[in-house]
Order: C-alpha cells, then structure tokens, then sequence
C-alpha cells in the first residue's frame, strides 16, 4: 500500500498464509521500494521484481498505488 509522499512511502499487510514466508517476503518488498516513491523510474523496475519475486513463491499480490478513481 502506498502511503503517501512523505517517507517511508509503502507497507505490506498480508491477510493469511504462512507468517515466516510471509515475513522474509515483506521485507524484501520493503528493501527495494520504501524509499521510492509512485512515480520514481526505479519504482516500476522494481515492482514487476516484486511481482516475479511473488510469483517465484506463489504469493499474490494486490497493489495499492494510492491513486483516485477520477486520475
């Protein structure tokens, strides 16, 4: 989920599976995006290797970019 503008920018929140992936997961998301914004060019490279990380370990992911409908 994003959470804004001001650092730290993202958080992982997990609704159920196992807590010890779960966790090594989360912090390797956090590494490579909490200090990057939405719209940093980093930001894209490193989301889709998030994504290929969740999908390596069978992890779904849903992200929450803080964007409004209206946008």
């Amino acid at each position: 989920m994003y959470l804004g503008p001001a650092s730290p920018h993202w958080e992982v929140y997990s609704d159920h599976g196992d807590a010890n992936l779960l966790e090594e997961f989360r912090a390797r998301v956090l590494a490579r995006l909490v200090l990057l914004p939405r719209n940093d060019p980093q930001f894209r490279r490193n989301q889709e290797r998030v994504n290929r990380d969740a999908e390596r370990e069978r992890i779904s992911v849903e992200w929450e970019l803080g964007y409004n409908d209206a946008e």
